[in-house]
């Protein structure tokens, strides 16, 4: 955990793509050359893309995937969850357990 924390940080967290590396990593047991490849596809952007704060801020707005200092518009919470879980293709446990408990209840 400590190593992956550490790669996800250097790769500038939120502020760029380490934090979905990073849950790739961990989540589905990625290498992290295998992530970053992963990740770059699902946003549409190249690898080396992935570490520039400029260039990611504008694709996690555009995708509503939260930043760390987020606009009035800007997708913000378990929004932003939702988001990551439909683009990257993964279970994220918060966003299942609010689907679940927000879907109708029959009577």
């Amino acid at each position: 955990m400590a190593i992956t924390h550490a790669v996800a940080s250097g790769m500038g967290g939120m502020r760029a793509a380490g934090d979905l590396v990073a849950r790739m990593q961990i989540s589905q047991g990625m290498r992290l050359v295998e992530a970053k490849k992963y990740v770059a596809d699902k946003l549409g952007v190249a690898v080396r893309d992935l570490t520039d704060p400029i260039i990611m801020s504008e694709v996690r707005n555009d995708l509503g995937l939260g930043t760390l200092h987020a606009g009035a518009r800007s997708a913000k919470g378990i929004e932003a969850k939702h988001n990551i879980a439909d683009i990257l293709k993964i279970d994220i446990n918060c966003v299942r357990n609010f689907k679940k408990n927000t879907a109708p209840r029959s009577m």
